[in-house]
């Protein structure tokens, strides 16, 4: 900055601001910050801050701020249902809009005073009259000041508006004036660069997550939209938390940083899945695998029938079969009944082409078709759980910034049980945070709801909360986040949003808390 930019506007403001600026984490924030400044070294009514949108033909001044301390305005972002605060192009026809002075500023990087607005034809003013005339206003001096980053690129511009001398009367912007706000834009600039360039890096990464996200959820139908149902039933259970005043949760809460490390956790909670066998999360059944087993058994029964002219036998035959497709399709209990009568049907036999003897089900076909939760048996189970490990063995790798450190603590615990018995790690719930017990309650509660399961038609509000309320007798969920959850109503909100109609069967949760 040259000496006497800094004599007009003083080394102790100078670094005043710099330390404001720096602090400030928030875009919109620095954005009022900056034009909050800018009013106040140059005594102005008001003041408009631009942003730089787009490219070439597309290429626009959007307003970020506006502020005027007569008319009790202070916009931060500007309403899109207002006309006055639309975008004003950079180019018109192919022409550059030099009849706009904020954008002929940010078109030439000139700085522009202007005594009074209603006396110049070098720009069109005709949308100030418009506005002074709706709110009974004088519009007079104005100045516009180009921000410029480090690669001399306009950012944005400030436009200010009627300055007043230390006794309040309206006077012309000095060359004084433009040299001082010259001189805060370039800090200003680097500034709101900078935080341009977290936010795009932000933006980036969030982009990537969900992308990640959709990527799991499309590779198995079953559990489509899983990972981008979590976040949203994380984040409301979250938010009651932080809303109790008293309680168990009365001290806990998430500032803007810890909001999103728990965004980016809710996302990334299933990455490990990436590594899961397509065929393990796409069995629909209990005999699928790269084909419908289930045709071999049909195959075998048929060529049986044909062998057969006893019509009772036949007719226990086609029961048999008919049951078989039956607990094929897996289901929330398979009863031990069931499961002998599947062993019956193994043992009896039919003739092959050859005319020898064989079982009507082997022995891989039995184990799979006794599965008794769902369709997935105990090695297929094994194979789907390493994604826990493997999804924080991958975000423990990843070089989170300390804003994000937790997000694999986060992410990791969802499958961790209160009494120590869940995994990977065995942790207890005294060893984890409310945001990886409130994850665990949100996972279970989407993967009972869920309506694109195979095995079972959608599960209804009260089933799934009976199923939640012995989870949590049985310590294998949180307490608290269980009471909360039922509690607080945020159900009500997911399951309109989230859920079919027909699962909504529950009014009153007391029956489920005592």
């Amino acid at each position: 900055m040259e000496s006497s930019h800094l004599m007009a506007w003083g080394l102790n403001k100078s670094g005043d601001l710099l330390i404001r600026l720096a602090r400030e984490t928030n875009l919109s924030g620095l954005i009022n910050l900056i034009l909050t400044e800018a009013q106040t070294i140059t005594g102005a009514e008001g003041g408009t801050f631009y942003r730089w949108s787009g490219e070439d033909e597309k290429a626009c001044l959007k307003f970020a701020a506006v502020h005027n301390s007569a008319l009790g305005i202070n916009i931060r972002e500007a309403s899109r249902d207002q006309s006055a605060w639309q975008p004003i192009p950079l180019y018109k026809n192919g022409k550059p809009n030099h009849a706009n002075v904020a954008t002929f500023v940010a078109l030439t990087k000139e700085s522009v005073i202007i005594e009074d607005a209603y006396e110049t034809s070098n720009f069109d003013f005709s949308g100030t009259r418009m506005f002074d005339e709706k709110h009974r206003y004088r519009s007079r001096s104005i100045m516009a000041v180009p921000l410029l980053n480090h690669d001399n690129h306009v950012i944005g511009v400030l436009q200010l508006l009627n300055a007043r001398n230390e006794f309040g009367h309206l006077h012309t912007f000095s060359p004084e004036d433009k040299e001082t706000v010259e001189a805060m834009a370039k800090f200003a600039a680097i500034s709101l660069d900078n935080k341009n360039l977290v936010e795009s890096h932000k933006k980036l990464l969030d982009a990537f997550i969900k992308a990640l996200a959709q990527i799991i959820d499309v590779r198995s139908p079953h559990t489509s939209a899983h990972c981008q149902r979590i976040p949203v039933l994380t984040e409301l259970i979250a938010g009651a938390a932080c809303q109790q005043k008293e309680g168990y949760f009365k001290d806990f809460n998430l500032d803007d940083d810890g909001w999103y490390e728990l965004n980016v956790a809710a996302w990334m909670h299933d990455c490990g899945k990436l590594a899961t066998s397509e065929n393990v999360l796409n069995k629909g059944t209990k005999l699928e695998r790269l084909h419908d087993g289930m045709d071999s058994v049909r195959a075998r029964f048929a060529a049986k029938l044909y062998q057969i002219t006893d019509t009772q036998q036949r007719d226990r035959l086609t029961e048999d079969l008919t049951f078989l497709e039956r607990v094929n399709k897996g289901g929330e209990f398979m009863s031990e009944d069931d499961k002998q009568r599947v062993r019956v049907i193994a043992e009896q036999q039919w003739l092959d082409i050859h005319g020898h003897p064989q079982p009507m089900l082997t022995d891989n076909e039995v184990y799979n078709l006794c599965i008794t939760r769902g369709t997935i048996n105990e090695e297929e189970r094994e194979h789907i759980n390493r994604h826990i490990n493997l999804t924080i063995e991958v975000l423990e790798k990843l070089p989170f910034p300390p804003k994000l450190k937790r997000v694999p603590e986060y992410a990791g615990g969802h499958h961790e049980r209160m009494d120590g018995k869940g995994y990977p790690k065995g942790l207890t719930r005294n060893q984890m945070s409310i945001p990886a017990r409130i994850m665990g309650v949100a996972d279970v509660f989407e993967a009972l709801t869920a309506k694109e399961r195979p095995y079972k038609p959608p599960m209804p509000l009260s089933q799934a909360f009976t199923i939640l309320k012995n989870m949590k007798n049985e310590q294998h969920i949180d307490p608290d986040v269980f009471h909360l959850f039922l509690t607080s109503g945020v159900w009500r909100q997911y399951a309109k949003e989230h859920m079919l109609p027909q699962q909504m069967d529950v009014d009153d949760v007391n029956p489920f808390l005592e």
